[in-house]
């Protein structure tokens, strides 16, 4: 297996998405790629009382065409930062470590950032420091082929258009898994204030290195 993998941004990523921030040796975050819509790069999906919601950062639409990932512009259109926020609290408030983490998130949604890909790779950083994690990153200075790395640009995606033979999602505490079932690969968020501390340790088994011989995938 390679030891470098090629991400795409990703707003509070899917737990998929942090399992390979776990097992690779080198990270590469993509910021030269053209925007795609409908994907984690400005979206995340929560569980809710009734299913799965998606919340969605909106960009400024004038310049998404030919502009870099890195260069989009977030939009303050709807009120969006208290609608995510009132979403979170909605949806988490009674899960095991939400008051633990409360003022972890919080600050992010009374800021103002003007870019998609700062907001979110600081939202990354200090989620990688909640899972004590700390994955060697840097970023790309060019959108080309990268033949020495696990190229996931496109793989981690809503639309489960490809298949990640390294992802098995394990089954965590979810507060409404009684009436909805378990729902897997959710935002990070979900397995935090589900799990607290011990996530790390669903991430780990979620991962094929990691996983028992026995164990099978959901």
């Amino acid at each position: 297996m390679n030891k470098s993998v090629c991400l795409s941004t990703a707003y509070l990523a899917p737990i998929s998405y942090y399992c390979k921030l776990l097992i690779y040796d080198h990270v590469l975050i993509e910021q030269w790629e053209h925007y795609v819509k409908q994907t984690y790069r400005n979206r995340c999906i929560i569980s809710t009382n009734s299913g799965c919601q998606s919340l969605c950062v909106p960009v400024e639409r004038h310049i998404l065409s030919n502009t870099p990932i890195k260069d989009i512009h977030i939009s303050d259109h709807g009120n969006w930062r208290h609608l995510h926020w009132q979403a979170m609290v909605t949806a988490y408030k009674g899960s095991p470590y939400f008051e633990y983490y409360v003022d972890e998130f919080h600050p992010f949604y009374e800021k103002k950032f003007n870019f998609l890909f700062d907001f979110n790779e600081e939202l990354r950083e200090n989620i990688c420091d909640l899972l004590d994690i700390h994955p060697q990153v840097e970023y790309t200075t060019s959108y080309m082929d990268i033949p020495n790395a696990e190229d996931c640009r496109m793989l981690i995606s809503p639309k489960g258009c490809q298949e990640d033979t390294m992802f098995f999602p394990k089954p965590y505490f979810q507060v409404f898994a009684e009436r909805l079932g378990f729902i897997p690969n959710l935002s990070i968020i979900d397995l935090l204030f589900n799990m607290g501390p011990e996530g790390i340790f669903t991430l780990m088994n979620s991962i094929k290195k990691f996983r028992a011989p026995n164990d099978k995938p959901m």
